[in-house]
């Protein structure tokens, strides 16, 4: 209950944002305006932190900042999404995610992104997209509570399957993420998810 309590807030916050969105989309021009819809869902993720808790001194030796590193136990987390559509080709994607399960050293990462999602192509009831998203995400980094805030750019695409009218599955997300300003370098985590959607209108 306190973890959902505690992811309660940026979800209701995406759909809000989403739902605002659409809200305005609702003035374009009729031959357009049926195109708009909503989407949300729920998501189940995998992703390598690539970070194992490593430090290296600085040059003065008064501090130590984190080393990037790939490690081989990964996080699993939960997480929502909310897909704006626009245009038949143009959408936008909100996602949070909230990477704590399975962690080594008190390591965790959660994700606060948006941006835009494209169609690539559609066949059958499938439906291929790429993204590019933007936003922040948290990592502690280890158990004495150290953590910070980052900018996180990430680079992805996936693909949905329509299973109803109003009800699909995202049978695959992989995602490439990129930190510019971590520590004294960089970090690029990246991983893949899968989960459903419902059409909300």
């Amino acid at each position: 209950m306190i973890l959902m309590s505690r992811f309660s807030v940026p979800v209701v916050s995406i759909l809000l944002a989403a739902a605002s969105i659409a809200a305005s989309a609702q003035v374009l021009s009729t031959a357009t305006a049926h195109q708009v819809s909503i989407t949300a869902g729920g998501m189940v993720s995998i992703f390598q932190t690539d970070y194992t808790g490593q430090l290296s001194p600085s040059s003065s030796g008064l501090y130590y900042n984190p080393v990037a590193q790939s490690s081989s136990q990964p996080l699993f987390g939960v997480g929502a999404y909310v897909d704006v559509k626009l245009t038949h080709w143009v959408q936008l994607e909100a996602e949070g995610r909230w990477q704590r399960y399975n962690q080594y050293a008190n390591i965790y990462q959660d994700n606060y992104l948006i941006g835009p999602r494209f169609s690539v192509f559609h066949f059958a009831r499938s439906s291929v997209y790429a993204k590019a998203l933007a936003g922040s995400s948290k990592m502690n980094f280890d158990s004495y509570g150290d953590n910070g805030t980052f900018t996180a750019l990430a680079f992805g695409g996936g693909m949905d399957v329509k299973m109803t009218k109003r009800l699909s599955v995202r049978l695959v997300d992989v995602e490439y993420q990129y930190w510019p300003s971590w520590g004294n370098s960089s970090l690029s985590p990246y991983g893949a998810s899968m989960g459903i959607g419902y059409r909300i209108f």
